[in-house]
């Protein structure tokens, strides 16, 4: 069942998440696009999340905006210093953009970067940590990973994880997805494009998720004018996921975009998906027996140990 209406407000709308945004040259979302595609998320009782350009909007797109609750995903680089103030969601595309950051606790964070850049700058992440309330870390590259890159990756959130102990004796609990969301989840909590989630581009037309639209723009799930038509609906929901609804890597992104270029199908996941989500887990699961050396942390939570990092090994099993 949707629950979220995304909408793209220019061509040049900030990626938020594994997918580039390659467009440079600005098409705004028409006013009467714009203004249809908030009726229709009114009308389908969908919670609207506007994702905005560097660009500054016209006053009309902006008075159409506040017509409804809505949350806003601005890029830290947006030229309207009032946009990222009221902002709900700020994106950093690059390393030094974090480092000079000034966070709110109203906010949430989000980091792109590569796997090479995450593991050369991964300990400068400790003084961002002890300032937010959450910092998401989205890999844009993590199709790449080989066995050499999923050994750097535990070690760096072993430290990572020792880096958070000392910032909860502190007094501090920051939320940091690849680690303590697994902490938080009692079932998966993926993106769900294509069941919860849908994209509403500035074409008009709808797209599974915003990678889709910015991959290619024949690739659409409908229109405005026609409504939606996702072919084969049912392979977007976990049940019809053979492999993730068995799995226990809840926090894990479960990207239907990446799941697509990689396997060639929506519903499942590529090895390196799956092996980064598990060694998230693990770490999650190391974090939390560190914590409660030194008091009650996440009382009745228990993560259970595993012998696999990809659970297609246990196929059979399940």
């Amino acid at each position: 069942m949707l629950q979220y209406l995304i909408i793209l407000l220019d061509d040049t709308s900030t990626s938020f998440c594994h997918y580039k945004n390659l467009k440079t040259k600005q098409c705004l979302i028409p006013i009467e696009t714009l203004r249809q595609g908030i009726r229709f998320g009114m009308m389908e009782n969908l919670m609207i999340q506007f994702v905005f350009p560097d660009c500054e909007l016209p006053q009309e797109h902006k008075n159409a905006i506040e017509t409804i609750d809505h949350s806003k995903i601005v890029s830290s680089l947006c030229e309207d210093n009032v946009l990222r103030a009221d902002a709900d969601v700020i994106v950093y595309h690059d390393w030094t953009e974090l480092s000079f950051g000034k966070f709110e606790n109203d906010k949430s964070y989000v980091l792109r970067t590569t796997k090479d850049d995450f593991f050369d700058r991964y300990h400068s992440m400790k003084d961002a940590l002890g300032k937010v309330v959450r910092l998401n870390i989205v890999l844009t590259d993590v199709e790449k990973f080989d066995d050499e890159d999923f050994a750097k990756y535990k070690q760096c959130l072993s430290q990572l994880s020792d880096d958070m102990i000392a910032i909860y004796k502190e007094g501090k609990s920051p939320q940091l997805n690849i680690l303590t969301d697994r902490l938080m989840l009692d079932g998966m909590n993926n993106c769900n494009a294509g069941s919860e989630s849908i994209t509403l581009a500035p074409n008009g037309k709808f797209y599974v998720c915003p990678a889709f639209y910015f991959d290619d723009e024949a690739d659409s799930v409908g229109d405005l004018k026609q409504g939606l038509d996702i072919k084969n609906r049912q392979l977007y929901k976990l049940d019809h996921a053979p492999i993730c609804r068995h799995c226990d890597a809840y926090q894990c992104r479960r990207c239907v975009w990446l799941n697509r270029k990689t396997t060639l199908e929506v519903n499942t996941p590529s090895h390196e998906q799956c092996v980064v989500a598990h060694l998230e887990r693990n770490a999650s699961r190391n974090l939390l027996a560190s914590a409660r050396k030194f008091g009650e942390f996440f009382s009745g939570k228990e993560i259970n140990e595993i012998d696999y990092l990809d659970p297609f090994e246990k196929r059979k099993e399940w």
